[in-house]
């Protein structure tokens, strides 16, 4: 099986996992965000710890379930209340790391808690976008449905034009492979994708479905390289295998990553 094959299958079989997730209840939904959140803090870790850095890796999953638990049990009608241990939990990192006679102490501190910045921030901000748009008060998975769209509409677009049309290297010092061509590629169908989402999911408006698709293209295809230049700087090509033909869930979800904050950004100034 070529990789361009399992790149189509993994994807076919992922969205149709993550796709039904989304739709079903907001359970659902972040439960395969949690999970998301967990696989891709570990890989994080583990490519850190494939450089020499030791990073907390149990307090950093630790800090994404004080994250993301209460408001899944909230679903179910359960109310807890952990934010006084979100708040201390950070600096329990750097206490603890007294005791681990480490040789660089802050540079494991960092990267702990930057898994915390780079992942799990985002993604529950990605949570929250479920609740914008016409009414805050009520899950709306057609904003998360939209947004990925568009997203993978960016992903596939610059996949294609820039393995067919792919000549003007767009940064090559972080990844040679990316194209202008591509990039426009990308571009371009997020935009048709935006146009066709606007006319179904209507909790924003089509300049805001189409403002939405213009960031996510620019802001996603830097977090692709943002994830690259990490990649590059530990020597590595692909920061896992768990995704036949993709790699791992930083390769895979890069481009959200650095996308949501701005987006949701956008939307708390509009």
């Amino acid at each position: 099986m070529n990789n361009l094959t399992q790149r189509v299958l993994t994807a076919i079989v992922g969205a149709s996992l993550l796709i039904g997730a989304i739709v079903y209840s907001e359970a659902s939904f972040l439960l395969i965000l949690l999970l998301i959140t967990v696989l891709s803090l570990v890989e994080f870790y583990r490519l850190a710890e494939g450089d020499g850095i030791r990073p907390q890796t149990s307090f950093g999953l630790l800090i994404a379930g004080i994250v993301f638990i209460p408001p899944l049990l909230n679903t179910f009608g359960i109310a807890l209340n952990l934010l006084p241990l979100l708040i201390i939990t950070p600096f329990i990192v750097f206490i603890r790391e007294l005791y681990t006679g480490a040789e660089k102490p802050f540079t494991n501190i960092a990267y702990t808690l930057l898994g915390q910045i780079y992942l799990v921030a985002p993604l529950f901000l990605f949570y929250l976008f479920g609740f914008q748009g016409v009414d805050p008060t009520q899950y709306h998975w057609e904003n998360i449905l939209g947004f990925l769209f568009i997203l993978w509409a960016s992903d596939t677009g610059g996949y294609f034009a820039g393995r067919f049309l792919g000549k003007h290297k767009l940064f090559e010092r972080v990844s040679p492979k990316k194209t202008w061509e591509g990039w426009i590629g990308g571009l371009v169908l997020a935009y048709a994708v935006a146009w066709i989402v606007s006319g179904y999911f209507t909790n924003f408006n089509r300049t805001d479905w189409m403002v939405i698709a213009g960031l996510i293209v620019v802001t996603g295809t830097l977090g692709d390289l943002v994830e690259s230049l990490f990649k590059r700087s530990i020597q590595i090509k692909d920061s896992g295998s768990l995704l036949p033909g993709h790699g791992g869930f930083l390769d895979r979800f890069d481009g959200l990553f650095i996308s949501v904050p701005f987006v949701f950004t956008y939307l708390l100034l509009r």
